[in-house]
Order: C-alpha cells, then sequence, then structure tokens
C-alpha cells in the first residue's frame, strides 16, 4: 500500500496536481483524466516510472495506462485526493482542450461514456463463457439452474441503460440518480407491456413509438444529453426558495414525455442506422470489418479509441446474439500481439528485457495487449508492423470464415469459449484465427525485427552546450519561487520565471513551433538537438481561454532567436486577477544540467539559461 501511495503521488503531481483535475475515472488498464490546464500532463515523466505502460494525451483525456493494477491506484488516488467540481473553482469542463472536429468530440464523449462500463460487460460476457463452458459438459438449456444463470448473466446487458445513463449524466454534468431514472421510464415493465402487446400506444394524443429499449445504447444516451440542458436551465430560472422540488420535478415532466415520444425513437433510428451499414458490410464484404480491425487494433487502443466500437457490438449482440464487430478482429490482433512478444522473448538477450517480453506475452494472451504494446511492439524497430501484418492476415481468415462472437471478453486464448455457438465450425474457424495470428506475428517479428540496444536505450546521448536566450524584458523569478506547485517542484522540467515588463514574447532558441495551446497561453519549442522548451504565460492563465493574448507564429513554423512568439496584454492579465509570471522551462532536463542567469534583469540579448 505504501508503494501504492508513492506511485499515486507522482502521478497527481504530474498530471498537475489536484486542482488540475476536473474528473478521474478508469477503464480495465487505464487512469482517464479530465484536466483544466493539459500542458501540465507531462507525459515524458509519466513513462520514466516503472510502474506506468504508457502516457497517452488522447482528445479531451489524459490517460495513464497502468495495467492490472489499475484498479488499486484508482482507489488509493480516490481516497487521498480531493477530485472533482468541489475542488476545481466550478469549472466544470476541460473547455480549452475542446478540438473543434466535432466527429472526433462525438467519439471522445462516446470512449468517455463507455469506458467505465467496460467491466460490467466484462463480468457479463465472461458469466456467459462460464455457462457456455457448463452446456459442454453437460447442464442442459431447458433446465431451471441454466435458465436462471442465464438470466444473471443478461442483466448485465439487458439493463445497460441504467449504467449508461449514470456514466454519462457525469459526462454531461448532470444529476445521475435523474438519468437512472430515465432508463427506468424506458425499461418500466409496464412500458415493456404496451411494447410486447404491439398495439399503438399515444400520450395525450402524441404516438409513441414501439421500441424495446434494453441492452440498447445511443437512446439513453441522447437523453441525459438533452436532460442536462433542461438540467442548466431549471438551475438559472427557478428561484432558491423552492428549487429543492421544484427542479427535479420540472427536468422529469419535460424529459421523460421527450425521451418516449422524440429522444428515445430518434436513438433507436439511428443505432438501426448505424448497424444498417454494418450489416450491409457483413453481406458484400463480410471480410472487411475483422480485416480492418486487426490491422489497426493497435493504433486505436495507443489512444483509447477501441473502446468506441462498444455500442455498434451491443446492438450486434441485442439483435442477433452475436457480433462480428470487434470479437474476430481484436482476437486476432491481440494474439499477433502474443506472438510478437514470444519472438522478442526468444531474441533478445538481456534479462531484463526478456522478462518485460515474457510477462507482457501472458498478459497478451490473456487479451490485455498494453503491457506487449508498450513493452515490446513500440520499443523495437518493425515490430509494429509485424503486428498488424499478421493480425490483418488472421482477421481476413475470420472474416472470410463469417467468424463471430457471442458474448463479450477481452479477445484471447482464455475467452475462447466466447465463440462457442450452435455451429461447431465458429469455434473451430476462430482456433485457426488465433493460431495464425500467434504463427504469422512470431514468424514476422523473430526475421524481421531489429532486436539492438541502441534502438532502445537512448537515454546515454550527450546533446552539445545550448543556449536559450531572453523572451521578455523583466526581473528574474527562481522557478522554486513561482506560485506554481507543478513548475515549483520541477516535474515538468528546470528552467527560470520572469516578471514581465514589455508586451511581446520573443524565441530564445533556433526551433520549430511544436505546439500552440488552445488557449494561447503555452508554446512549445523544439530545438534542433530534440530537446524541448515550453514557454508558459501567466499562472492559471488558461482560465480566460486566449483572452489578451495574441500568438504571432503557428504550429510547424521554424522560427530563429528574437523572432516574435506573442503579443500578450499583461494589464488585462493583471486586471482579471491572475499572476503575470512567465515561465520557461527545459522539459525533462534535471536542475544540474542548466546553468540559470544570475542577473536580476533580463533583456531580449542576455543568455537565460544553458543547457548542457
Amino acid at each position: 500500500m505504501e508503494n501504492n501511495m508513492k506511485t499515486t503521488d507522482k502521478i497527481i503531481r504530474y498530471v498537475g496536481g489536484e486542482k488540475n483535475i476536473t474528473n478521474l475515472y478508469h477503464c480495465a488498464t487505464r487512469l482517464r483524466f479530465n484536466l483544466i490546464d493539459k500542458s501540465k500532463f507531462n507525459i515524458s515523466a509519466l513513462e520514466k516510472m516503472p510502474e506506468v505502460l504508457a502516457a497517452v494525451d488522447s482528445g479531451d483525456e489524459a490517460q495513464i495506462v497502468i495495467g492490472g493494477k489499475v484498479g488499486s491506484y484508482y482507489q488509493e488516488i480516490m481516497k487521498t485526493y480531493k477530485i472533482g467540481d468541489d475542488n476545481n473553482n466550478g469549472i466544470k469542463e476541460n473547455s480549452q482542450n475542446k478540438d473543434t472536429n466535432l466527429f472526433k468530440r462525438l467519439i471522445n464523449v462516446l470512449v468517455n461514456i463507455m469506458s467505465p462500463i467496460i467491466v460490467v460487460l466484462i463480468a457479463g460476457g465472461m458469466f456467459k463463457v462460464v455457462l457456455a463452458i457448463l452446456v459442454l459438459f453437460g447442464l442442459n438449456k431447458q433446465s431451471m439452474n441454466y435458465q436462471i444463470l442465464n438470466f444473471m448473466a443478461d442483466s448485465a446487458f439487458y439493463f445497460l441503460p441504467f449504467m449508461l445513463a449514470n456514466s454519462a449524466a457525469k459526462k454531461f454534468n448532470t444529476n445521475p440518480y435523474l438519468a437512472m431514472m430515465m432508463a427506468g421510464v424506458l425499461l418500466h415493465p409496464n412500458f415493456i407491456t404496451l411494447v410486447t402487446s404491439g398495439k399503438p400506444i399515444s400520450l395525450f394524443g402524441v404516438p409513441i413509438r414501439l421500441v424495446s429499449y434494453g441492452s440498447s445504447v445511443i437512446p439513453i444516451i441522447l437523453i441525459v444529453w438533452f436532460m442536462s440542458y433542461i438540467d442548466h436551465i431549471c438551475e438559472k430560472i427557478i428561484p432558491n426558495i423552492v428549487k429543492t422540488m421544484l427542479k427535479p420535478l420540472l427536468i422529469v415532466i419535460v424529459t421523460a414525455p421527450i425521451a418516449l415520444i422524440i429522444i428515445g425513437p430518434l436513438g433507436s433510428l439511428l443505432g438501426d442506422g448505424l448497424f444498417s451499414i454494418v450489416s450491409f458490410l457483413n453481406k458484400h464484404v463480410s471480410w472487411l470489418i475483422p480485416t480492418v480491425i486487426g490491422i489497426f487494433s493497435p493504433l486505436l487502443v495507443m489512444i483509447g479509441m477501441h473502446v468506441s466500437l462498444l455500442p455498434l457490438s451491443t446492438i450486434s449482440f441485442a439483435k442477433y446474439g452475436s457480433e462480428n464487430i470487434m470479437g474476430p478482429g481484436q482476437l486476432a490482433s491481440n494474439l499477433s500481439q502474443a506472438g510478437a512478444a514470444m519472438a522478442i522473448f526468444i531474441r533478445e538477450k538481456n534479462r531484463n528485457a526478456k522478462e518485460i517480453a515474457l510477462s507482457a506475452c501472458i498478459t497478451a494472451f490473456s487479451g490485455i495487449t498494453e503491457p506487449a504494446l508498450y513493452g515490446v511492439t513500440l520499443k523495437y524497430k518493425r515490430v509494429l508492423t509485424c503486428v498488424m501484418a499478421s493480425g490483418g492476415i488472421a482477421g481476413l481468415y475470420a472474416g472470410l470464415t463469417g467468424v463471430v462472437r457471442y458474448s463479450f471478453g477481452a479477445p484471447g486464448i482464455f475467452t475462447l469459449p466466447t465463440f462457442i455457438g450452435s455451429s461447431p465450425k465458429n469455434i473451430t474457424n476462430a482456433c485457426i484465427t488465433a493460431f495464425l495470428a500467434i504463427f504469422l506475428s512470431f514468424i514476422f517479428t523473430y526475421f524481421f525485427a531489429v532486436v539492438d540496444k541502441s534502438d532502445r536505450d537512448k537515454s546515454n546521448i550527450k546533446t552539445p552546450k545550448q543556449e536559450v536566450k531572453g523572451i521578455i524584458s523583466g526581473k528574474i523569478v527562481p522557478l522554486e519561487k513561482v506560485d506554481d506547485q507543478v513548475f515549483a517542484s520541477g516535474s515538468l522540467g528546470n528552467g527560470v520565471a520572469i516578471n514581465p515588463s514589455s508586451d511581446t514574447v520573443v524565441s530564445p532558441v533556433n526551433a520549430e513551433i511544436s505546439m500552440i495551446y488552445p488557449t494561447k497561453h503555452a508554446i512549445g519549442l523544439t530545438m534542433e538537438s530534440g530537446q524541448e522548451l515550453m514557454i508558459h504565460i501567466g499562472i492559471n492563465t488558461a482560465k480566460l481561454k486566449g483572452k489578451g493574448f495574441e500568438v504571432l507564429v503557428e504550429n510547424g513554423q521554424k522560427v530563429k532567436v528574437g523572432d516574435p512568439l506573442a503579443k500578450v496584454d499583461f494589464n488585462f492579465i493583471k486586471n482579471e486577477g491572475f499572476d503575470p509570471t512567465i515561465i520557461v522551462v527545459a522539459l525533462n532536463t534535471q536542475s544540474e544540467k542548466l546553468r540559470i542567469t544570475k542577473k536580476q534583469d533580463i533583456t531580449l540579448t542576455d543568455n537565460l539559461f544553458t543547457i548542457y
């Protein structure tokens, strides 16, 4: 437990401290943070931690890949730190980090909502695996034992709208219990009876479409999204003296009828439309989906977007009792990761690297691929290509032979029973898919991967002395005296701060602009040596959302020493109550590698610091 505390303390520090976190949840392998200021998300420092497999900046989420122990770290963080809205001065959304691409934003929202309930789908899916094995050993499907066990397993899927309502409410910042009440409206036995009867129904003369919402995904998400707006309107217009009684009543009395009459049917039609596209592809190019998933799963996992396929798989289960959207392709991809890790284990000479490869191989066989992905696939040259190629070939075979999956579970050797169905050919072809993935990936990786220490460890590469010039005229402030714990602690790297006396920030080095934060308060530069600098203008100025800042450069632009980067209205910043101090940090540097100027007043021609 003490080691967990040390690890979680570092994690919180490297994501910018507890005050930088608006929300935290976890899926099967990742801690998923929503942050106020993502410039404080120190990916490099996190990835140096032995307990962290990878750190990923994915849309509006900062993800830290932990693996099997993610639950214990999550519990430790929630027990020790104050995470949530009360700790963030009323900031409800990480709005400065929103992507302007609508499709990407929709996918991010979907991933945020689906990720927390993966554990429920796995529980129900694995329950069904056990049930399938019991049937193989003689359990009669007509027996009372089977029927009871079956509805226990099915409850995870039938009542999915309740869990989605809770998860969506947290994402859309509305009351989770009222959201679950909306799920209750969709799944109420009386409504189900009316739907089953098939007779037309209406509310005050307005017809209600007969839709069964058990196991549905899209309708409840749309309903909770709509409810969140009703919630916010009620919060503004209802007097405080009657808000306790009147607000929940208005939310429900407005949302519930609209949910049944408009939003629920619309969501159902949208889900049917999406699945019609998938059905069309399966009918005319049945090999396509498993092949594509087999090839690109590692890339989807890297950015945490593999979860976005869950709604389509869930719709398929509800309609047909099986799916081929995720299962067959992910089986091919996951076991390709296992085959690659096995090959690296045999070829690798370094003892520590062999142990990592062996451990990654075992977890990949069980369907959890992050250890293999970050510990092997991305660590050695050509291995990712080998994994994608073998996953694509095995996925193609699964598609051509019509392999489907009958329940959820991380696709791997131990969950092959999820492919057991009425036809023995399905499980046979699934086993052949698994064999092809392992065998081909092993062969490809063994003969084509580059296993060279120089490719794995570049930490000893020395860079020449690099001088960093002044970025603005002003007075020097030691970094440790900056009123920001993350920068003052040096967790992002070492550097210096300036209390500015002019309004134009210039480049301190010859470099390329590698990052301009959406709120314009932070600019990243990458020097020819690869050393990265961050210029952070003001303390907590991300909250200004770009007001008072005029950026004069673009991402990817080459700049020279003295080239203007931004003009800043520091009077506006001060009047808004923010500290105007500018921080210049050489990312991921140790204090002994920097020699900081001893001058108290700095100009553009002075050296700010030197990196050794």
